[in-house]
């Protein structure tokens, strides 16, 4: 719990519908995801980037029992991945909108991204030739290595679930067990149980990292490790019971917190690992994690306001002093599905009839 002082907030605004694929299908084309979008008109301009493409992959991939829309936008990122995809294994991560690579292929987030997708969609698509295609894609991508512990850590997500179903994988197991040694091993000091000085951005990814790493790999302390860093990450980013993330700022150890510009990516990857580290340890108070992540989106958050957009289904782009950016551009949406896909409230397309 930080000691800081809670803003005045109104009463939660609960939304009134269900978010569904609606705006990811809005932001999609048939070459892939827009990143930006202009309230929830799509902004071209921007183009498209590997970034994003992963991220709707792992949602659209999770998805038991997928729309026929869901699927292909499936089909569409897995496709734009590969074209990302170079013949080492690193990727591209900006396309234009005219279809121009404006950038070399490279390791960074995009790289760990990337595998985190198609790792997922190896491991859960529902569709056999997606599996296929994509356990390809990830086997030439985890030959390679970042200099980045989050990309590493993220490029670990998509080892572990491959790991989960092919547990004899051994190109998925050597990269999860150097993503677990690129995040590192926590201090033991309480006030401060984080590998690193600082807290950025998708902190709890390495904490869920090490979780699946030592789970998956039989290292008892490796898991501990993991459950220390998330369980303190939880608690301090938590206020008066509900969710109170690291802004986009960051926050260094023994340096003033800023409590705005909040972030989707924040709330979306604490619920992430905390569905891992309940799945891992049959705990369900895990679940106290997830619900508060799906309730931030709800309006349980610093402002008391909701985080998407009923009318349209777009996660809205950050939590403000004044309240939320309204623009709804494709990660804060996809953080918002993956949410609630966590917490059992996401309905798809094909039930709803949307």
């Amino acid at each position: 719990m930080t000691s800081a002082t809670p803003a005045p907030h109104t009463s939660p605004t609960v939304a009134p519908a269900i978010p569904g694929f609606r705006h990811l299908e809005r932001l999609s084309d048939d070459t892939g995801l827009f990143e930006h979008a202009r309230h929830a008109v799509v902004r071209r301009q921007h183009g498209y980037c590997t970034d994003d493409v992963a991220r709707g992959l792992v949602v659209t991939s999770r998805e038991p029992e997928p729309s026929p829309e869901v699927g292909r936008l499936a089909e569409c990122y897995l496709a734009f991945l590969t074209h990302a995809q170079d013949g080492s294994g690193a990727f591209h991560n900006r396309l234009s909108h005219d279809r121009r690579w404006t950038d070399e292929p490279g390791l960074g987030d995009w790289w760990g991204r990337a595998l985190w997708g198609l790792g997922t969609a190896a491991a859960r698509n529902p569709a056999p030739w997606i599996r296929d295609e994509a356990l390809i894609s990830f086997t030439l991508g985890a030959t390679r290595r970042s200099t980045h512990p989050r990309a590493m850590a993220f490029a670990g997500l998509g080892a572990a679930e491959v790991l989960r179903v092919l547990p004899d994988n051994a190109p998925a197991a050597a990269l999860l067990a150097d993503a677990a040694l690129a995040v590192g091993v926590p201090p033991a000091d309480p006030d401060w149980p984080w590998p690193q000085p600082e807290l950025t951005y998708a902190n709890a990814a390495l904490a869920e990292v090490l979780i699946a790493a030592g789970h998956l790999g039989g290292d008892g302390s490796m898991l501990a490790d993991g459950l220390r860093m998330l369980t303190w990450l939880h608690e301090i980013q938590t206020r008066d019971g509900r969710l109170s993330v690291v802004p986009v700022a960051g926050w260094r150890r023994h340096a003033p917190r800023d409590r705005y510009d909040q972030q989707p990516i924040e709330v979306a990857a604490l619920a992430d690992a905390c569905a891992t580290a309940g799945a891992v340890t049959g705990d369900p108070s895990w679940q106290v994690g997830v619900r508060r992540a799906s309730a931030w989106f709800q309006g349980a958050n610093d402002r008391g306001t909701a985080m998407w957009d009923a009318a349209t289904g777009g996660g809205y782009d950050g939590l403000t002093l004044y309240g939320p950016n309204l623009n709804q551009g494709a990660e804060s949406t996809i953080a918002l599905i993956s949410t609630l896909q966590h917490s059992g409230h996401l309905v798809n397309e094909r039930s709803e009839g949307i």
